[in-house]
Order: C-alpha cells, then sequence, then structure tokens
C-alpha cells in the first residue's frame, strides 16, 4: 500500500510540474536512494532530412551544445534524413548542496531542486550563458524580484556594442515580441543579472548572453511560478562531475570554458580533485584509462569508470601500499 501510495503521489507530481505545464518539456526526477547520483537515462532519436541541432534540441529540451559534443561526428546544421541522433538526458547531478536553483555554466544547464510532502525532486532544462567577453559570474545568490512581461533596460555598454553595428538600441524596450527577454524574468541578487526567456530560442544551449541566463520559453514560464523570492541560486562551473549509483561509479565530463581554465594547465589536477570530492567516503576501484579516454572525450555522456571497493577490500588495498 505504502509503495502504491508513493507511486501515486509521483503521478501528481508529474501532473502538476510536467504534463499540466502548458506544455512545457522540464523532466522532473524524484530522487530516490536507488538513484544515488544520476537522474535520467540516455536516449536517441531519428533525424529528419530537414532537421537541424536547433530543431531536435527544442523538440526534447537539450540545448545545441549539449547536442553537438554528445555527436561529434554529425554535422549540426544537416544530420541528413533518419539519423540516429543521441540525447544527452542522463545527468550526474552537480557536486553543491541540492536546493534551490543550480546553473552549472559548463553544461550550459540549470537544476531546480524542490521538496513535496516530504519527498525530494530535481528538474532541469538546458540554459544559454555569457559569452566569453561577457562571462555568467560564478557564485552564491537568490531570486530577489519577479517580473511577468518586463520591460528591458539595456546597460549603456550594451547600447554602445549595438551601436557600433549599426543597431541603434532604445533606452527601454517594452514587453512585446521584440524584448529578448521574453515574457518572465527572475531578478538575482547579482546586480544585472537575470534568469529570463527569450525571444530568439534558437540560441539555446550557446554562449550567446551578456551574462544572464536564457531558457526555453517554455521552460521559464514553467520554472517561473514555481519559485519565489528568496530562492537560492548557485552559478557553478563544473565541466567535470563524478557521481554514484549504487556501487558504480561514473564520470560526465564537458569541454571547459575557454576562459575559466580552473585546473591551472593540470587536466590530472582537475580529475583528482573531483575524484577526491567523490571518492571521500567511499573508496573506488576505477579504470583510469577509460577515465583519461572520458576526460578527453568530453561528451557529456555519464560514464561508467570504477565501482565501490568492500570495506575489507581497501583495508586490503592499504596495507599492500604500506
Amino acid at each position: 500500500m505504502k509503495s502504491d501510495q508513493s507511486s501515486i503521489l509521483f503521478a501528481l507530481v508529474l501532473c502538476a510540474f510536467s504534463l499540466c505545464a502548458n506544455g512545457a518539456n522540464a523532466e522532473v526526477y524524484e530522487l530516490a536512494e536507488a538513484s544515488g547520483d544520476l537522474v535520467g537515462a540516455t536516449n536517441s532519436v531519428r533525424s529528419a532530412y530537414s532537421d537541424t541541432f536547433i530543431e531536435i534540441g527544442r523538440q526534447n529540451n537539450v540545448g545545441y551544445e549539449e547536442l553537438r559534443i554528445a555527436n561529434p561526428e554529425i554535422d549540426p546544421w544537416l544530420p541528413g534524413e533518419n539519423t540516429e541522433v543521441l540525447l544527452p538526458t542522463e545527468f550526474i547531478l552537480p557536486q553543491v548542496k541540492r536546493e534551490g536553483i543550480v546553473i552549472n555554466v559548463a553544461e550550459y544547464r540549470v537544476y531546480y531542486f524542490f521538496s513535496i510532502d516530504g519527498k525530494d525532486f530535481v528538474s532541469t532544462v538546458p540554459a544559454s550563458v555569457g559569452r566569453m567577453d561577457w562571462s555568467t559570474p560564478v557564485g552564491l545568490t537568490g531570486i530577489v524580484a519577479k517580473v511577468r512581461k518586463p520591460s528591458w533596460y539595456p546597460p549603456e555598454s550594451v547600447r554602445k556594442e549595438h551601436a557600433e553595428e549599426g543597431d541603434e538600441l532604445p533606452r527601454v524596450v517594452p514587453p512585446g515580441p521584440d524584448n529578448p527577454l521574453g515574457d518572465y524574468a527572475l531578478r538575482l541578487g547579482l546586480p544585472g543579472y537575470l534568469i529570463h526567456g527569450t525571444n530568439k530560442p534558437a540560441g539555446i544551449g550557446m554562449r550567446v548572453t551578456h551574462g544572464c541566463i536564457r531558457l526555453y520559453p517554455e521552460d521559464i514560464e514553467w520554472l517561473y511560478p514555481r519559485v519565489g523570492q528568496q530562492t537560492p541560486v548557485r552559478i557553478i562551473n563544473q565541466p567535470l562531475k563524478f557521481g554514484w549509483r549504487g556501487d558504480d561509479l561514473f564520470l560526465e565530463v564537458h569541454p571547459q570554458l575557454e576562459e575559466n581554465d580552473e585546473n591551472g594547465g593540470s587536466d590530472m589536477t582537475l580529475i583528482t580533485r573531483e575524484y577526491v570530492k567523490a571518492t571521500g567516503e567511499h573508496a573506488a576501484d576505477v579504470d583510469w584509462e577509460l577515465i583519461a579516454q572520458a576526460y578527453k572525450a568530453h561528451t557529456g555522456i555519464p560514464v561508467r569508470v570504477g565501482s565501490r571497493v568492500a570495506a575489507a577490500s581497501a583495508l586490503e588495498l592499504v596495507s599492500q601500499s604500506d
């Protein structure tokens, strides 16, 4: 009976947070103990002749860069008729506190953690982030205001940039089809930065913004009513994530952002640092050659790279090393 009640609750959550969200595609996953640090599953679709990664991404709530790195052998602008396109829809959850909104700029993705009746859930959607010359800042902040049908007040720096390209921006762009903020905006505690919609959804999943976080119109419409002011927002840069599912250790790697070479030029430093975080409580027996291959390929697809070592085996390994 308890299992049946849990199933009914989860079905209601899916309805309330996905199926009834005006056509939004946001996926909702229960954070069950069995799933560990991973949610979702990798899938694939067959392309039509006229498809591009832009259309395939929108249809499956995946961003352009995610599709591109997961399918390095496919032309993103002309996949071709009946080409199998891998959908990177399995995710290792970021290694941060699981509350509120988490934005991982390295994977162009937003996670929203929430609870209902004592059960924990996460939803995730693709995002656009700041261009190299307008990098999205990392750090802990929060939502300080919510605006429906926002006006856009372009900063002088943005107006100057547009003017140099022959595009004179007004000081205020009112709500409507020409407003790049779309229909909904969440103002962050970082002055000048927003999570917002867009009138140009083709750019979702790319580095195309002036630092803001841009979502598909249907995704910001889904998120907007479900978060409140003071919701914590963590902006992180984790191109590499280790995570556990049961006794198996997985690795997910994304390309590093050009200006944020966090490992100081040493790939092994970054790998080792994240590996130590993931295995601090559980010793692991891993295939380091496979880890190196996954790091080099950086497809954004979780790869099983090792397994948990039993306590007795771990002690034996330590004694052998001594």
